[in-house]
C-alpha cells in the first residue's frame, strides 16, 4: 500500500510535521508512506489558459499515484491553516486528483484538545462536490499538548496514543481496500467535472 501524506502547514517546525514523520517509520513494514509538503505552494489564484504552477501539478500527480492520502493539520483558530486551504483549492480548481481518494486525517496541536475543531472544518472541505474526496468515517486521531508528544528520536511517547493510532492505520488500510474494490467495480468512468468559473469569462 502507498500513501501520501501531507504536511498540512508552511510552517517549518511542526508536531504534524513530527507524527507524519513518525507514521512513516513506524508504519514502513505496513505501508509506504511519501511525506509531501506545500510551504512552497504558490497562494491559489485562478490561473489563466490553464497555465497551472509547476509545484501543483506535482502534487496532484503524487495524489494520483497514491493509492490513499493521509493528512496532517494542525489548528490554527478553530480551522485548518490558509496553507492548506491554498492547496486544496488548487486541487479542486485544477486536476480534482482527491475525487474518489481515500484520506484519513490526523492532527497535533499544543492544546490539550488536539486538532478537533480543524479536523472537522476538514472534513468539510473535503466532502465538497469539487474534491469529493472518500474520507474514513468515525476516525479521529487528536494529538493534544503535541511538543512533549515525542521522545529526542521523534518517537511518540503515550503508549495509548501509540495503541489508537496503531488501529486507525490498520482501519484505513482496510477502508483503502474497500474503496479500491468498489471503485473497480464501477461500469462506468468518471469525467472531471466542469465548474462556472471553468466555463465562464472573466
Amino acid at each position: 500500500m502507498k500513501y501520501l501524506a501531507i504536511v498540512g502547514t508552511n510552517s517549518n517546525v511542526s508536531t504534524n510535521r513530527m507524527l507524519l514523520q513518525f507514521m512513516k517509520e513506524h508504519f514502513k513494514q505496513e505501508a509506504q508512506i511519501e511525506l509531501c509538503e506545500i510551504k512552497d505552494l504558490p497562494a491559489f489564484y485562478e490561473a489563466k489558459d490553464d497555465q497551472v504552477p509547476q509545484q501543483v501539478e506535482a502534487v496532484s500527480e503524487q495524489i494520483r499515484q497514491a493509492d490513499g492520502v493521509i493528512i496532517a493539520t494542525p489548528e490554527y483558530d478553530h480551522a485548518i491553516t490558509a496553507a492548506l486551504k491554498s492547496a486544496l483549492e488548487w486541487i479542486s480548481y485544477t486536476s480534482q486528483a482527491l475525487t474518489d481518494k481515500p484520506v484519513l486525517i490526523v492532527g497535533a496541536s499544543h492544546g490539550a484538545l488536539g486538532s478537533s475543531r480543524a479536523q472537522a472544518h476538514l472534513r468539510q472541505i473535503l466532502d465538497s462536490p469539487e474534491l469529493a474526496a472518500r474520507i474514513m468515517p468515525s476516525s479521529e486521531f487528536l494529538l493534544g499538548k503535541s511538543q512533549a508528544a515525542f521522545d529526542a528520536t521523534g518517537r511518540l511517547i503515550d503508549e495509548d496514543k501509540l495503541t489508537e493510532l496503531d488501529e486507525i492505520f490498520r482501519e484505513f488500510m482496510l477502508f483503502t481496500q474497500l474503496i479500491t474494490k468498489l471503485l473497480s467495480e464501477k461500469t462506468t468512468t468518471k469525467k472531471a467535472k466542469k465548474y462556472v468559473w471553468q466555463t465562464q469569462e472573466a
